[in-house]
């Protein structure tokens, strides 16, 4: 009787002490086996491994790559344009040993803390040397290599590898939004008005042109008719002279009843002419050749 009694709590005590022995490392961890707070050793491979019970404790870090966003940041561009920048940045734990010599017992929270602090000072440094429009531009991506590239070293020492770092969101401050509009919106002023002036400039030459279009044409026109009427003019005074030559008297009748016609236009015309003058020749042949 006193002889199981013994047993029992002997055997549950070693069963104890084989459970709290064993432990096991998931896939997506890494683990350090502490001996009165100092590193005995690392376990990276996922599985079951051993410990001294009751001496030695397991601390379990994770393997997998974290994220982290900032809490929003003023940067001061060189062009003394002030901007809040938005951005987060990827890492992982890539030194479990250097990790839990820099931050201690604080943990990953400690950890991504101190990371938080590289970061926004590397930010505030590239970001400080290049414009705003650099910023707002799409090669932007290309200071965020710059940000991360410089934050490396610094996170190496954590025990920290910094995958990637990207920038969310680019505003300006709520009291420059209203002035950046105002310059946004006169410079787009400015670039219709110059707009529309080279646009009636170009209109003013198209009329200019066009106006002198249409005095060339209207000269050669004018020129053509001229020249056009000048031979018809010439070709019947040729005709006239011909038929002059050829019956000067059938002529000279042909002449005087045209200017009978022309002038005696009405029923009740009246003219007043010397007796002896000329124009009525012909008729007075016809009352000559009537009394006779």
């Amino acid at each position: 009787m006193n002889k199981s009694a013994f047993l029992l709590p002997a055997v549950a005590v070693v069963v104890v002490g084989l459970l709290s022995s064993v432990f096991i490392v998931d896939e997506r961890q890494k683990a350090l086996v502490l001996q009165f707070g100092q590193i005995v050793r690392v376990k990276e491979d996922p599985g079951l491994s051993f410990k001294l019970p009751l001496i030695q404790e397991v601390v379990r870090y994770d393997d997998r790559i974290l994220s982290r966003d900032f809490e929003p940041l003023e940067v001061t561009p060189s062009d003394d344009r002030r901007l809040i920048v938005d951005a987060f940045a990827r890492y992982r734990i890539a030194d479990v040993e250097r990790f839990r010599q820099a931050v201690g017992d604080g943990g990953e929270e400690a950890a991504a803390r101190r990371l938080d602090s590289i970061l926004r000072a590397e930010t505030r440094e590239v970001l400080g040397s290049v414009s705003s429009n650099d910023i707002l531009s799409v090669d932007r991506a290309a200071l965020m290599l710059r940000i991360r590239n410089q934050a490396i070293a610094e996170a190496n020492a954590l025990g920290l590898q910094v995958v990637d770092v990207r920038l969310k969101r680019t505003d300006l401050p709520p009291e420059n939004l209203a002035a950046t509009y105002e310059r946004m919106k006169a410079e787009r002023e400015r670039e219709a008005a110059d707009e529309i002036a080279r646009g009636n400039e170009a209109a003013q030459r198209v009329r200019a042109g066009a106006d002198r279009t249409v005095v060339e044409l209207v000269s050669d026109a004018t020129r053509q008719s001229e020249i056009t009427r000048g031979e018809a003019d010439a070709e019947r005074n040729a005709i006239f002279a011909e038929s002059f030559g050829s019956d000067p008297e059938f002529f000279e009748f042909y002449r005087s009843m045209t200017a009978y016609s022309r002038a005696l236009t009405s029923e009740n015309s009246t003219m007043v002419l010397s007796p002896d003058n000329e124009f009525f020749n012909y008729l007075k042949s016809d009352e000559g050749a009537s009394a006779n």
